[in-house]
């Protein structure tokens, strides 16, 4: 899938929306960001909300937030982004994107990995 300048803003500004609803503990607003499959799996924004204020500390409430470049990784378009946790620590976010039948821009998954770690 080719990946346009105006996707490209889009990923950017669904990724930024859903960063600053979870600073301001907007439960509705960052669960609408994810994709039909993540809010089927969590069934509700609580639940939601709940996995990442425990699971993704550095997402939830990140220091500072850089954007790096969008790749494909095993066929799925993923924003890399470079968050330096609340704790201090960098870490690398890998958002999983997928565009829904409304052309809008949606997060499947993200997943963290060790800034040092290399992507292929």
């Amino acid at each position: 899938m080719k990946i346009t300048d105006s996707d490209t803003i889009a990923i950017r500004q669904t990724i930024e929306s859903q960063l600053e609803a979870f600073q301001k503990d907007d439960t509705a607003g960052a669960f609408a960001l994810a994709s039909p499959e993540i809010q089927a799996q969590f069934r509700n924004p609580d639940n939601f909300m709940q996995m990442v204020r425990l699971g993704y500390p550095s997402v939830y409430r990140p220091r500072s937030v850089f954007f790096e470049k969008i790749t494909t990784i095993h066929g799925k378009i993923t924003q890399l982004v470079l968050l330096l946790g609340p704790d201090g620590v960098p870490v690398r976010a890998l958002y999983l994107m997928e565009k829904q039948l409304d052309t809008t821009w949606k997060i499947n998954g993200c997943v963290l990995i060790p800034v040092e770690a290399e992507i292929n």
